[in-house]
């Protein structure tokens, strides 16, 4: 089976990141991308584990150099996906996880069309307010912001083949779990699918020919 990139997106406060964390941990065939930023670490995160956290420069010199699937630029700083960071996830065999912002979920299909895109809707635009305000990290006119953004990445809902709603986190990880499986199984996806047909095909047949010549004649 070959492996594909899951992509998650949300408004922010959507709990996309939070999905994703679950499945993480509880498969062993998911890895994740750990993405790029050029926004300071907040208290707790590590480089190379939560971001990468490159300069403004150094980031521009990356995206020049066709290093990233994506970016996006948030609040005044830029994300993005580093094609090297996919690719070591995919030759160990893993399937990757990305949790991105709508912007970079369009550039990731032109990279990857056989991507697969769940998009994460909160339970209600009361819901996802109260999720921003509860982290306590921005003031009242980045929330402000934020809720704007919101409004208009909701737009973007058909753009995606699977939609989540994120009421209760499990039945939402468990739903995420299941298009995973799912789509594990599309026949395209499939090494080897026609050495396989054709063996099991040989098997039927040299089963039908072994019946039919125990027929009586006549």
């Amino acid at each position: 089976m070959r492996p594909f990139l899951l992509v998650l997106s949300s408004p922010s406060g959507g709990g996309k990141s939070t999905i994703a964390r679950h499945l993480l941990e509880a498969r062993d065939d998911l890895g994740y991308s750990v993405s790029a930023t050029t926004r300071a670490p907040r208290a707790g995160e590590e480089n190379g584990t939560h971001y990468h956290f490159l300069s403004s420069r150094e980031f521009s010199r990356r995206e020049a150099a066709g290093e990233f699937v994506e970016t996006a630029t948030y609040g005044g700083q830029r994300y993005g996906t580093l094609r090297a960071e996919v690719e070591r996830v995919m030759a160990g065999g893993r399937h990757v996880i990305l949790d991105i912002e709508v912007a970079g979920s369009r550039q990731v299909r032109e990279c990857f069309p056989d991507s697969v895109h769940v998009f994460v809707l909160p339970p209600s635009g009361l819901a996802l307010s109260e999720r921003l305000r509860g982290r306590q990290t921005e003031a009242t006119s980045e929330l402000v912001r934020r809720l704007g953004i919101a409004a208009g990445e909701l737009e973007s809902v058909r753009d995606y083949d699977y939609l989540v709603v994120n009421d209760d986190l499990v039945t939402a990880v468990d739903q995420v779990a299941a298009i995973l499986d799912a789509e594990r199984g599309r026949v395209s996806r499939l090494v080897n699918l026609d050495v396989v047909v054709s063996k099991m095909r040989r098997e039927v047949e040299a089963q039908q020919q072994k019946l039919n010549s125990k027929q009586p004649a006549g």
